[in-house]
């Protein structure tokens, strides 16, 4: 079963919709919408990551959060933050996921971790710390980098008491691995290799990504399209799950592979 994650970013620097819905209300009708059109979690983030990004306080950033989920009581909720102060908060509310760009670098987090119940999204980078930048990356290498990297950061959590089953694999897309274009389509084309390898559900992440951008040349807002190919396929190479900013589209298509006798069944 595709479990599909619906993108609500409270920011004004987002790369596609910084701005939209930085306000209270126009957050929560938005985090409405994304379930209503077949969204399973949201993916919560209040500060971007993107290279043009500007940085959050932390204080900013749990302010803008507290402002919202009081309002989605009863939704499953990730928090997308790789702020060690709001990652404390975000597991004090409760939340569902926690998603780290970071993939959790920062072992004075791990007592927390392993006292709480929440599903980690475990992300590799090539940046290892911080937002995404520009840098190059031979795609002939990427695989064995990220598979390096799960290797050690998934013992680490482990030795210091988190239990494997709550692991989310994501091995991050666009400048998260790069510059090269190619780096992202290799990591689509093998990720069956990354989960025979680990053994754990796999989240991915393409929508409207610069290496999509790029191929297609379509700005953001028109790069939909593209989104939703790279996101069957994924599905097809056997990720479990999808962080998408339009879940009706992906719905639909998934609904149509089902009544096709494909195996995307919801």
């Amino acid at each position: 079963m595709t479990t599909i994650f619906g993108v609500l970013n409270i920011t004004d620097d987002s790369f596609f919709d910084g701005g939209k819905y930085l306000e209270p209300e126009a957050a929560i009708a938005q985090a409405r919408a994304l379930m209503s059109q077949g969204a399973d979690v949201l993916d919560i983030g209040a500060a971007s990551s993107n290279p043009n990004s500007r940085g959050v306080p932390p204080q900013v950033e749990i302010a803008r959060l507290a402002c919202v989920l009081p309002a989605l009581a009863g939704v499953a909720l990730s928090i997308d933050t790789f702020s060690l102060p709001v990652q404390r908060w975000a597991l004090a509310q409760g939340i569902g996921y926690l998603n780290d760009i970071e993939g959790f670098a920062e072992p004075a987090l791990y007592p927390d971790l392993a006292a709480s119940k929440a599903k980690l999204i475990v992300m590799h980078s090539v940046q290892v710390r911080g937002p995404a930048t520009r840098v190059h990356v031979p795609p002939a290498e990427i695989m064995d980098r990220i598979f390096r990297f799960f290797d050690t950061r998934l013992a680490a959590l482990v030795k210091a008491g988190v239990t494997r089953d709550r692991f989310v694999l994501d091995p991050g897309m666009g400048f998260f691995l790069g510059t090269d274009p190619e780096a992202s389509f290799t990591v689509l084309r093998r990720l069956a290799e990354l989960k025979a390898r680990f053994g754990l559900p796999v989240l991915v992440s393409v929508s409207r990504k610069s290496f999509l951008r790029k191929i297609t040349g379509k700005s953001a807002a028109e790069a939909g399209p593209a989104s939703l190919a790279a996101e069957l396929f994924a599905l097809h190479q056997g990720a479990d799950m999808i962080r998408t900013h339009a879940p009706g589209p992906l719905k639909d298509a998934l609904l149509t592979q089902s009544a096709l006798g494909g195996r995307y069944i919801r």
